[in-house]
């Protein structure tokens, strides 16, 4: 019953976070057509807004958004309003359903790349320096978990191009043509989050070394590799998949640094336009999507929660 209740409970936290992202867009100073080369006469700027429907009342645009909107026809019949939750400002001649239906795919390959790699060598980062704890191997992994969260991916990328795709002619610089495209931009922006995911790690795996039934195992004289890997290691994975989740989100929602820098059609750069735009509507369903993925992705944790430890239970 309880991941029941989580899920009929996203329609009204959904319906709340786009009320929320609405009212933000709305008090934001300026409008959509205010980046225009050429500023357009009055005459044509209200043409514009009343194509938008921007020219009505708030309360009724946010109606429209969610399509409850009904008007009279010429001949006086009410009939359904069409909604407004997939037009987009900017971008006239594309709707937004088919930029995320374009970009989406993109950046969550890139995503789960990165994803993949910040916890393939976050984890055994961590794991090394928690079980030689105070030796020289602890001292490395802690150095490069704290560069790992200080060098962010905007410095990173400028260096994976410059050493493997000019100097050694390894990858290609940009774009996202094949496999080998993939390979230097998940680098660039899983980096970031490798020192998390191996900070984490190793605070995991200490505190499930030292928890009571590890040390009555021990005590027993159960083998050191066993304990480790077989039983403490699944309690130290915990903290990662909880930061795990709202990571992932994160991810999959694209980078604009990374996506620009590597000329990635991904959404991350139509998320950063929309706000500088002020193309509303784009705004909104991307917040939308980014919290459907984030409210999803904990509810993956939760249940993971129960297959890594037997002792939680959720009522």
């Amino acid at each position: 019953m309880y991941f029941v209740r989580r899920i009929l409970f996203v329609f009204p936290l959904l319906l709340v976070i786009s009320a929320i992202a609405f009212m933000l867009c709305k008090i934001t100073p300026g409008g959509p057509f205010d980046r225009e080369r050429r500023p357009a006469s009055p005459e044509i700027e209200r043409n514009m807004m009343a194509r938008v429907h921007l020219d009505e009342p708030a309360w009724k645009q946010y109606f429209r958004y969610l399509g409850l909107v009904w008007e009279k026809d010429e001949t006086g019949h009410w009939h359904h309003a069409p909604s407004s939750w997939d037009l987009s400002v900017k971008y006239r001649n594309h709707s937004v359903s088919e930029i995320i239906a374009q970009g989406l795919p993109v950046s969550m390959t890139l995503g789960l790349l990165s994803f993949c790699f910040a916890c393939g060598v976050g984890i055994p980062l961590g794991f090394i320096s928690a079980v030689k704890r105070g030796q020289w191997q602890d001292r490395v992994g802690s150095a490069l978990a704290l560069l790992s969260v200080c060098v962010p991916g905007f410095i990173v990328a400028p260096i994976l191009i410059l050493i493997f795709s000019l100097k050694l002619r390894l990858f290609p610089v940009a774009l996202w043509d094949s496999p080998w495209h993939m390979i230097l931009p998940a680098i660039a922006l899983g980096s970031a989050f490798v020192g998390q995911v191996a900070r984490l790690m190793r605070e995991g795996m200490i505190g499930a070394a030292q928890s009571e039934f590890i040390v009555a195992a021990r005590a027993k004289g159960l083998g050191e590799t066993t304990l480790l890997f077989k039983h403490a290691f699944r309690i130290a994975l915990l903290p990662v998949v909880s930061y795990a989740g709202p990571l992932l989100a994160d991810l999959l929602t694209g980078s604009f640094v990374v996506e620009n820098i590597f000329q990635i059609p991904g959404i991350g750069v139509y998320f950063i336009n929309s706000m500088l735009n002020r193309d509303n509507i784009m705004t909104i369903d991307l917040a939308l999507l980014y919290a459907f993925l984030l409210v999803g992705l904990n509810l993956f944790v939760d249940f993971a929660y129960t297959l890594l430890d037997p002792r939680v239970k959720y009522e």
